[in-house]
């Protein structure tokens, strides 16, 4: 069974505009206890992400987040398998990716999804060992054939 992106994302996904203030992204923040928030255009495309520690190195809270936000967007189709996101969060080291349609954001998927998905299916190891045989060498073989 291929489990798709779309199967395991979060489909309700707190989103700011570049415009929007420190201020403001901070009571979302702390309101939807979240520790990054998608970036997005007028077209609901996404163009940044704006992070807890992004916000924590800015002083003035009248700042629009569009200065502070990273503006490296990785996103992932929802059709895709979720091995795509797994890869895509483990070769750039993050928690987080934006799910997309026609380039639009349409979800997210994290870290904590994928080990849901791990946790519901169990683990089975794909080269289990093999059981080692009595005797060592041709001579041990030869009394056991």
């Amino acid at each position: 069974m291929k489990v798709k992106v779309h199967d395991l994302m979060s489909k309700s996904v707190v989103t700011a505009r570049p415009h929007q203030t420190v201020a403001t992204i901070k009571k979302k923040m702390s309101r939807h206890k979240l520790q990054n928030i998608p970036v997005v255009s007028p077209e609901n495309e996404p163009v940044g992400v704006v992070s807890a520690s992004d916000i924590v190195v800015v002083d003035r809270a009248g700042t629009p987040i569009s200065q502070i936000m990273t503006d490296k967007v990785y996103t992932v189709p929802a059709y895709d398998d979720v091995s795509v996101a797994a890869r895509i969060m483990r070769n750039h080291k993050i928690h987080h990716v934006i799910v997309t349609d026609n380039k639009g954001l349409i979800g997210i998927i994290s870290s904590f999804d994928l080990l849901k998905l791990i946790e519901g299916h169990g683990f089975v190891m794909k080269n289990q060992p093999t059981p080692k045989s009595k005797g060592k060498g041709k001579r041990a073989k030869a009394e056991l054939g």
